[in-house]
């Protein structure tokens, strides 16, 4: 056989996209939080202490970081809004997006979003995984994962993949941007008084305006 003939397939497939915050979108990501709104946790699916629903006044976020990535996701990937049962072009805009205070031993399940994109926002996480996952009850674990947050999809022969961020403070102000239906969730961590604090979102199609 002729090494030469045999050639690797790849099938198109999509995925998310990372993004580092500069300090003047953290500082207003931080503002929004300092003027959150009201208490939404009956709302998701989080088995959490706290998420409350906060406001991107002029659209700033939206403008500034959210639009840029929805080009960027098009570009590498594809524009999820084409595949909307609608014959109507209508414009993105954000929905929904609040802020998240995560105690030890809370945890989010597995859930996905409404909407076309989301994002995840890792504003403050006080543990390092890595000392985490040295407890007695992950240490001898093949999937050590006290403190990650964790993509779940198949793969092409229909077999549950798993994308695990094993987070530390070194992590904060990373950004997620993914498609609203990619299942994820937030494993509990312990022995920290801290809160976790992140925030999340959706995109959607605001079918009030049309191009």
């Amino acid at each position: 056989m002729n090494s030469q003939e045999i050639k690797p397939i790849y099938p198109k497939n999509l995925g998310w996209l990372e993004y580092k915050l500069n300090s003047k979108e953290m500082d207003y990501v931080w503002r929004c939080i300092e003027n959150k709104k009201d208490n939404c946790t009956k709302d998701l699916a989080g088995n959490i202490s706290a998420s409350y629903d906060l406001m991107d006044r002029g659209d700033w976020f939206y403008t500034h970081v959210l639009h840029p990535l929805i080009l960027g996701y098009a570009d590498e990937f594809c524009n999820l809004g084409e595949k909307l049962p609608t014959q109507i072009k209508h414009p993105y805009c954000l929905g929904t997006w609040w802020v998240n205070y995560q105690k030890q031993n809370e945890f989010n399940p597995v859930h996905n979003h409404k909407g076309v994109y989301s994002f995840v926002i890792w504003m403050k996480i006080p543990y390092d995984c890595e000392k985490q996952n040295k407890k007695d009850i992950a240490r001898n674990s093949n999937t050590p994962s006290i403190g990650t947050f964790q993509f779940s999809y198949l793969n092409i022969l229909g077999e549950s993949n798993a994308k695990s961020y094993h987070l530390s403070p070194k992590d904060e102000g990373t950004m997620l941007f993914f498609p609203s239906r990619l299942y994820h969730m937030v494993h509990p961590f312990y022995d920290c008084d801290e809160e976790r604090i992140s925030v999340s979102g959706n995109i959607i199609s605001d079918t009030s305006r049309k191009f």
